[in-house]
């Protein structure tokens, strides 16, 4: 069942469109990602789809097609942007929020959900950055929503707060909350999504699996080492296997496809050249956005 629906968005701010002709659609029980740089569309794309902007062109029906007001009690937001009064207390937010929904969640069970059960009497100032996205998440599920919008929920975060919050992210949909995730970060797409649409200056590149997105490039193979500065690149140029190299300094980089590898080390050994640092990487989703729109996402 699809419960998002998107067909031929376009959202235009003064002369340019920011967003320019989007489709796609998320289905029930799902992790849908919407991976793209920084300024590509994907925040103003999901606030079309949340009804907090009004597309200038194309439809969005959400759950069926639900009039606004209801949308608004089956749908959990949680924005880039948001951010709650300094001297706010953990447990006065959460039961503010809930008093917004006819049916909301027990708000104190919520609390100790996303773990955030010694820092109820903690005002949102004195929270740590990761603590403040946990409790963002816990306002967007305090009304028991059927589906959860999260924008960029990770940004900002240490490693181990990152991964703390890919965590709940999981266990939420373990519930059934089917969630449309904002991201900006290859490894968080690759470990949460199901599905993934890639934008890039507004446009929609492709919709795939992870897998799928990388199947696209899977021939794409890498190796890399370092060696002598007078090493000449050409009998590595010439190999069949090989597409491109690149050289930075004492870095060397081959790209290809086959038997890649041992092509490379033979040539290497035939020119009595010993690599150092030498390794083998496969095609990952970074490539494949690389490969799909000519651009890698900066971090």
């Amino acid at each position: 069942m699809k419960v998002i629906e998107v067909n031929g968005l376009r959202k235009k701010y003064r002369d340019r469109f920011v967003v320019d002709g989007v489709s796609f659609s998320v289905e029930e029980g799902e992790i849908f990602g919407v991976l793209g740089p920084n300024g590509a569309g994907k925040s103003t794309t999901v606030e079309c789809v949340a009804g907090l902007r009004v597309p200038d062109a194309g439809t969005v029906k959400v759950l069926g097609g639900l009039h606004r007001a209801e949308i608004k009690e089956r749908l959990g937001v949680q924005l880039q942007s948001s951010a709650m009064p300094a001297k706010i207390k953990v447990w006065e937010a959460m039961e503010l929020y809930a008093s917004f929904y006819r049916e909301p969640a027990d708000w104190r069970a919520l609390i100790e959900r996303v773990g955030l059960a010694e820092k109820r009497n903690a005002r949102y100032a004195t929270l740590s950055g990761g603590q403040k996205q946990r409790l963002s998440i816990a306002l967007a599920l305090v009304g028991n929503p059927k589906v959860a919008i999260l924008d960029e929920l990770t940004t900002g975060l240490d490693p181990q707060a990152r991964r703390d919050t890919w965590e709940l992210i999981e266990q939420i949909r373990a519930d059934g909350v089917t969630i449309l995730l904002v991201t900006h970060f290859m490894e968080e797409a690759e470990r949460l999504c199901d599905r993934l649409a890639l934008i890039d200056a507004g446009r929609l590149v492709a919709v795939d699996s992870p897998d799928g997105l990388i199947a696209r490039v899977s021939d794409s193979q890498r190796v890399t080492f370092r060696a002598p500065a007078l090493f000449d690149t050409a009998p590595l140029t010439d190999l069949p296997q090989v597409s491109g190299v690149r050289r930075d300094g004492a870095r060397v980089e081959v790209t290809g496809s086959g038997e890649l590898l041992l092509a490379v080390t033979t040539a290497l050994a035939m020119a009595g050249v010993v690599p150092k640092d030498l390794r083998a990487e496969q095609a990952t989703l970074d490539d494949a956005f690389l490969a799909l729109t000519g651009k890698k996402i900066s971090t």
